[in-house]
Parts: structure tokens; C-alpha cells; sequence
């Protein structure tokens, strides 16, 4: 007897194989007690049957109107198992009839291998409405509530398998991933594009959607629940539920089921691309055969430091595709840069990359990226050097106005085996009044960390035309000319032409930078800094000003001149200059 039932079960007979013609099974006709057929992918690509018992349905379980079907699984390997990520989608069968897929799971620690079944009407909603009914449905429902160890109804985690990844990678960022209901798995799974699988997707394989393919790979893996000619439907649940979306569908092979008390799991290598996933919604994930996802292509170059007089090893160039996704391409970038600067075994807390790349952006200027990436108090080099990537396509991704194409990313980092930071202790005018147009030069302070100060000098010609009298001189580093020259503090929606131009106009943070602050109202647009506007123009402008789309100020910012540091600058001096 099996605990909980009310007599001895009593298994059925169970075809090999999933019905070549698929015929639906009603909610309305699911009792307790009845007896069905589950398929799923244990190990290798073959579904294998395991018996079926429902307990019953719970009504509105997944919100408003929409039920989920109680199951208990029976046979040896689910009874050893448990519910197993991976396994949603898992199909079901009642009279050889299909009544939904296998989805859900209550906690993490019990004992019986009871699952929720999502029903295949909810399914079908996807497949016939691209998901509209299904869209309602709020993301925190199928997800967990926080550990406090009551018994909640939770999605199957689907298992995200990264290729090429170091368990240090994805434990730093895992998180990013594991609030979408995905898991992060390293070192137990890949990805094998060019493996052949000849046996075809059918209610029970095992199919994956694909994040990063190339050089490094992230796939995330769960069971098909019906196929017809054009297109599939998979999970019972979403993997992001982002609705329309477009990821690589492959073919996948399990190499085995991994039991375990916290959270079993499957062990899979992704193989052969057939198509593409187009919708992500809350009952189901569904594929189109045929369809190719459009992907962006990454290229990422590690020079190693130098050593004595010598590189210590080759450099390296990682060549992989990201999908395009607003809500996901971000994190999987960051994630995936992250992981290249650790290709050539140099990486350390102390190591600093001087950064120069671009992103693509059809039909605009490429953004562009350059500076040290350093260790500060908060992160080492290789997390900032990814964060920068991660901060300038946030900022493409997330415009509100416009939804950007991406076509690529290249980004070169040369690793330097020292902390390169330096701070601006002081600064000199090599001279301390001066005439509108002269030539002068400022020198500088700086003392990069653990080591002896230094000096540069800047080059400076004075305006044509400046107010007498006494102007102040900022000596800084980049933010700090970003913040005299850029919008702050205002909520205003920006095009994207704009974000990108404000983005190329941005300062590097390995320079040092001389700007003059002239006596005469500016402008600040999204164009950027209107130096020396007559008090007649700023009239004009005042209504720019209430609705929030400029900045009048009574100084007009001046940039005077820069030269390499060579370091990662921070701080700033302010000087008085005598404009005779």
C-alpha cells in the first residue's frame, strides 16, 4: 500500500510509447482515483512511461479560473527520484488521452512524489491565442515564498545548464537567475550543437532553450507536452514568462536523473537546433520548428598581463551569441563577460583591465567603452569590467521610447597584474591670472595605490572669450566632468539616439580632465551642455526648464583639456584662475 491512497494500487497497462495521434482529455471529466500514463526522459533521449494517480483537482490553484490537476507518480524510478527539475511538461495520458503535463511540485523536502498537472486546455491557450488568456497570471505565484519551510505549490525548477562557466561565476550571479524559477547548474551538463540526434521530439523528449551558444553555453531544459507539425509545446509553466520571446530550441539528451533530498535534477547536453521558442507564458513555453532566433554575436579578446618583458601566455578570443531579450540579455551579458575575463588563468582580487569595445546599435553610432577597470572597495576588476558592459546595455535595453536592435558586441580587455588606481591629491596652475586666449598648463598630483606619487601635466588654452574676473578651475576625474556637463535628477524619458549619444559623450575614467567654469548661465540638454547662453535665450527657454528637459545653471561648463593617466581617477581640486 502507498501511503496516503486508500487501498493497494493497482498499476495499469503502460504503451511504450506516447499515441502517435494526439485526442484531448476534458478537466471537466478528471475524478479522484482515476489512473493515467506520464512520459518522461530518465536518461538518454527515449521518453519512459511511469504511472499516474490523481487525487484530485485544485480549483483556482494558479489563480482566477484556472485549476490544477493533483497527481501522485508511481514506479521505481519516480518513487526514487521524486519530482525532478527538468521533468516539467512531462505529458500525461488518461484512456490514451491527453489531459496536461506534469508541472508543479509541493516544498522541497517531501517525501512522495506528488506533482501538480497543469491541464492541457490551459496549454493549449498558448498555442491557439499565443498566450493572451494566460497572461494574467501573476509571475509570483509560481514561485517559492521564501524558505520558511511551510508547504507552498511551486513550479518545477527548470535546470540552466552553463557550459564553460566556473561554479565561482555562477555562484556570484546565480541569483540573477533563480528569481526567474531557473536553476543554475555548472559542470554537470553542456552544450554539443554539432551532435546529430536523429530520434525526433515527441510528448516526453527532452528539449532546451537556449541563452549563450558558442564558446560558452547556457541552455534551460525541460519536457515536451505536445508536438504537431509546426510546433510544440513544452514546461506546463514558463521558463521567464516574458511572453513573446525568441531562443534557440534544441534537441537534448540526458545523461541522467540526479536524485537528491533538497531538489532532484537532470543531468542534459543540448544537441541539434530545430527552431525556435516564441512565446513564454504562464501555462506553457511554446516552439516553432524551422524558425531561426535572431542571436547577438560577442567577441571578447583577453590579452595577458606581461610578466618581466614577456606576456605570460596567448591571448585569447572567446567568439559566442547572446540571446536578444530585454528582460534577460542584460544578466546573461554580465554573466557571460564576467566568465571571459577569466579564460586565460591570470584573473586575481589584484588584476586591472584597460577596456575598450563598443555595442552595436542598428541604424545609430556604436556606444562606446573605454577606461581601467580596476579593484575598488566593492568589487575586483573583472566584476567592473563587467558591470560597465552590463550599465551601458541596461541603459540600451531599458529605453522606454524605443525598443533597440543589437547587432553585436566587441570589447577588448588587457589585464595588467596590479591594482591601477590612483587618487587626485592636488593640482597647480602653472600660472595665476591670465588673459582670454592664453596658453597655460596645470600640473598634477596623483598616488596610485601602494605606490610613489606621480605627476602629469595638462595642456590648456583659455577660450577666446571669457568673463573677468575670477573663474574657478575643476582638476578631476571623468564622473565628475559628467556630472558638471550632463542632466541629473530628472525622470524625463530619453529616445534612444539621445541615450547613445549621451553615453559616447560619457568621460573616461583613465584621464585627467581640466574644465573651466566661466561666468555665464549654460544650458543643459539632452544634447548636451549649451556654454555662454545670453540671459534673452534663457528666457526662451524657460519652458524646457519647468518640463523638467533642461538644466540652467549659473556657470557655463568649459572643457579646457585631458591626458592619459594610466590609472583609474578619482577625486577632484578646484583652483581660482585671475581672467584679466
Amino acid at each position: 500500500m502507498v501511503a496516503g491512497t486508500t487501498g493497494a494500487w493497482t498499476p495499469i497497462p503502460m504503451p511504450a510509447a506516447a499515441p502517435a495521434i494526439t485526442q484531448f482529455f476534458p478537466l471537466a471529466e478528471v475524478k479522484r482515483g482515476m489512473k493515467g500514463v506520464a512520459y518522461t526522459v530518465f536518461e538518454g533521449v527515449n521518453p519512459e512511461p511511469m504511472q499516474v494517480e490523481v487525487l484530485g483537482v485544485l480549483r483556482d490553484a494558479l489563480g482566477p479560473g484556472q485549476d490544477m490537476i493533483l497527481a501522485r507518480l508511481h514506479g521505481d524510478k519516480p518513487e526514487y527520484t521524486g519530482v525532478v527539475a527538468g521533468m516539467s511538461g512531462s505529458p500525461v495520458y488518461i484512456d490514451g488521452r491527453l489531459v496536461g503535463a506534469i508541472s508543479y511540485r509541493i516544498g522541497q523536502f517531501t517525501k512522495e512524489p506528488i506533482a501538480g498537472i497543469t491541464p492541457i486546455e490551459s496549454m493549449l491557450q498558448v498555442r491557439d491565442e499565443n498566450g493572451a488568456s494566460s497572461v494574467g497570471i501573476q509571475r509570483a505565484e509560481i514561485k517559492s515564498s521564501g524558505g520558511d519551510g511551510q508547504p507552498e505549490l511551486r513550479a518545477m525548477e527548470t535546470p540552466l545548464m552553463f557550459g564553460g562557466f566556473t561554479q565561482e561565476a555562477v555562484e556570484r550571479f546565480g541569483d540573477r537567475f533563480r528569481a526567474m524559477g531557473l536553476m543554475p547548474v555548472t559542470g554537470l551538463g553542456g552544450a554539443n550543437p554539432k551532435a546529430v540526434q536523429p530520434e525526433p521530439l515527441v510528448p516526453g523528449s527532452a528539449v532546451s532553450a537556449v541563452l549563450v551558444r558558442g564558446d560558452l553555453s547556457m541552455a534551460g531544459t525541460c519536457t515536451v507536452t505536445y508536438v504537431d507539425p509546426k510546433r510544440l509545446l513544452a514546461c506546463g509553466h514558463p521558463i521567464t514568462q516574458y511572453g513573446p520571446v525568441d531562443m534557440p530550441m534544441t534537441k537534448a539528451e540526458v545523461l541522467t536523473s540526479l536524485a537528491s533530498p533538497l531538489n532532484s535534477f537532470k543531468i542534459i547536453n543540448t544537441t541539434e537546433t530545430v527552431g525556435a521558442f516564441t512565446e513564454d507564458r504562464a501555462s506553457a513555453i511554446m516552439g516553432r520548428f524551422g524558425v531561426q532566433a535572431r542571436m547577438i554575436p560577442v567577441e571578447v579578446e583577453v590579452v595577458p598581463p606581461v610578466v618581466g618583458d614577456r606576456p605570460a601566455g596567448a591571448a585569447k578570443t572567446l567568439h559566442f551569441e547572446v540571446l536578444d531579450n530585454r528582460q534577460l540579455t542584460p544578466s546573461t551579458m554580465l554573466v557571460s563577460v564576467y566568465q571571459s575575463l577569466q579564460t586565460n588563468n591570470t584573473a586575481a582580487e589584484e588584476m586591472s583591465y584597460r577596456l575598450t569595445g563598443e555595442i552595436g546599435v542598428k541604424g545609430l553610432p556604436p556606444v562606446r567603452m573605454k577606461g581601467m577597470m580596476a579593484q575598488n572597495e566593492l568589487f575586483p576588476g573583472t566584476i567592473n569590467a563587467a558591470l560597465l558592459v552590463n550599465d551601458r546595455f541596461s541603459k540600451v535595453y531599458g529605453n522606454a521610447l524605443e525598443q533597440p536592435v543589437v547587432t553585436g558586441l566587441k570589447l577588448k580587455a588587457e589585464a595588467i597584474p596590479a591594482r591601477m588606481t590612483a587618487v587626485l591629491e592636488s593640482a597647480r596652475l602653472s600660472r595665476i591670472d591670465a588673459r582670454a586666449g592664453d596658453e597655460m598648463e596645470v600640473e598634477v598630483t596623483l598616488h596610485p595605490y601602494q605606490a610613489e606619487v606621480r605627476m602629469v601635466r595638462v595642456k590648456v588654452k583659455l577660450p577666446a572669450k571669457l568673463s573677468p574676473g575670477t573663474m574657478r578651475v575643476v582638476v578631476s576625474d571623468g564622473t565628475t566632468v559628467d556630472r558638471l556637463t550632463m542632466r541629473t535628477g530628472t525622470q524625463q524619458q530619453v529616445g534612444l539616439a539621445d541615450m547613445v549619444a549621451t553615453m559616447n559623450r560619457m568621460h573616461a575614467n583613465d584621464r585627467v580632465y581640466v574644465t573651466l567654469l566661466d561666468h555665464a548661465t549654460q544650458a543643459v540638454l539632452e544634447g548636451g551642455a549649451m556654454p555662454g547662453v545670453p540671459l534673452s535665450m534663457a528666457n526662451v527657454l524657460e519652458p524646457l526648464k519647468d518640463a523638467q528637459k533642461m538644466q540652467l545653471t549659473g556657470e557655463s561648463v568649459i572643457e579646457a583639456g585631458s591626458t592619459e593617466a594610466g590609472y583609474a581617477v578619482s577625486g577632484s581640486q578646484v583652483l581660482n584662475l585671475l581672467v584679466k
